[in-house]
């Protein structure tokens, strides 16, 4: 055991977390996510929701201050209505990342999401089951 580590970080996501570099990326999937067909690095969280990983996970990695965007979301499609999840993840991502400002959320098609994955450094998924509730964190600097 080590002290200050989130007790729902397994050591595979954080050495994973470790060896991500600056602006690398990585995709916190719903339970409904293809990732094991779509990436060669799957972690499996089975059981934990995404709003607690990811406040987990930015207690250890900042996010990209250098890039563009800090987050990426999977698009909606047609009448598809904004994910109420959204606004939770919104809100711990502010929090974390109170000090370093605004974060800059970037959509993505769903198709061209799918295509995106590949680039990631690692797919983790969840037990989440909020539809859209797929999530692209870009690794900053500290």
């Amino acid at each position: 055991m080590l002290r200050n580590i989130p007790k729902n970080l397994s050591p595979e996501l954080v050495k994973i977390l470790m060896e991500m570099g600056h602006g690398d990326e990585i995709l916190l999937a719903d339970a409904n996510f293809p990732g094991h067909h779509l990436h060669p690095t799957t972690v499996r969280a089975d059981g934990l929701g995404i709003p607690d990983l990811l406040r987990s996970i930015l207690t250890l990695m900042p996010l990209d201050r250098y890039s563009d965007y800090q987050v990426a979301l999977m698009e909606t499609v047609g009448d598809d209505p904004r994910p109420e999840v959204w606004d939770v993840y919104e809100s711990i991502w502010n929090e974390a990342e109170k000090e370093a400002g605004p974060v800059t959320v970037r959509t993505i098609e769903r198709m061209a999401f799918y295509k995106h994955t590949p680039s990631v450094s690692a797919v983790v998924v969840t037990g989440e089951t909020a539809l859209y509730g797929n999530l692209i964190l870009k690794k900053g600097v500290l």
